[in-house]
This record gives C-alpha cells, sequence and structure tokens, in this order.
C-alpha cells in the first residue's frame, strides 16, 4: 500500500460551462491553463455528448462512439500537462459504457463542470515500472 507523506490540503474550485461541439479534454485543459491550476480533480459532471471517444480496460486503442449520450459520471485528476479521465455515459436506450477519456468527446448541449485544486500539490506523471503506464506523482507545490 502506497501512502502519503504530504500534509492536508486545502482546496479551491472552479464551475465551468463547455458549449456544444466543444472537445472535452481541449475545454478543460484550456480552464486548467487560464487559471494556472496545478493539482486538479473532477468534482462534479453533468451533461451530453455527441461523441465519446474512450479505451476500453486492457485495449491498446480508443473507439469512437456516435450518438445522444447522457454524461453519467466523470472522474480523475488534470494537471498542467496531462489528466487521466474516466467517463460512464448512457445511450439512448440507457445502456451504459465506459473507459477512459481520449480527444474527441464533443458537447451536445452542455457539460457542466465543477473542478477543484489542492493548493498545496502540484501533480505530474512520471513512468511507473510496475504499470507500464505514466501514473500520478504528487509533490508539494513550491511557491
Amino acid at each position: 500500500m502506497t501512502t502519503t507523506q504530504l500534509p492536508l490540503s486545502t482546496a479551491r474550485f472552479l464551475a465551468l460551462r463547455l458549449l456544444p461541439g466543444e472537445d472535452l479534454i481541449a475545454g478543460l485543459r484550456a480552464h486548467i491553463a487560464r487559471h494556472g491550476i496545478q493539482a486538479a480533480w473532477i468534482a462534479g459532471a453533468v451533461g451530453s455528448l455527441t461523441h465519446a471517444n474512450l479505451r476500453y480496460a486492457a485495449q491498446p486503442d480508443g473507439t469512437l462512439l456516435e450518438g445522444a449520450f447522457e454524461v453519467i459520471a466523470l472522474g480523475g485528476t488534470l494537471d498542467p500537462e496531462c489528466e487521466h479521465l474516466h467517463l460512464s455515459i448512457s445511450d439512448e436506450q440507457g445502456l451504459m459504457r465506459g473507459g477512459h477519456v481520449l480527444p474527441g468527446c464533443r458537447v451536445r448541449t452542455t457539460l457542466e463542470l465543477v473542478i477543484g485544486e489542492l493548493q498545496e500539490y502540484r501533480f505530474t506523471r512520471a513512468p511507473c515500472p510496475q504499470s507500464g503506464y505514466e501514473e500520478l506523482l504528487i509533490t508539494p507545490r513550491t511557491l
């Protein structure tokens, strides 16, 4: 088990709305950069998509879905350079899909988001020999 030796952090929140046609990742990245956010997570999300580009578990490539989708859940972390997001959606029949978010997820009517930032931390990514992926590193923020 891995634990952090970092002290507790205070948080601040940003509320935003992505408009029809906007790309989920590009929209989030723009707001992260605009506000100088260093260690963020998705605190809440509700909305709909016309396109969902998801990479399913243990698959090397994404699957682009087209239709009318309700966002059921969106979670993950973001830093100035990268994001690790997972999305659950339902289609017109209520069937669920979910996976790792890739560029190409397009807003249908709205995507209302609340992003939290841990003010005393900085998130970065580094290769992990155990997983084979770039994984989250949490460090104290330097002033």
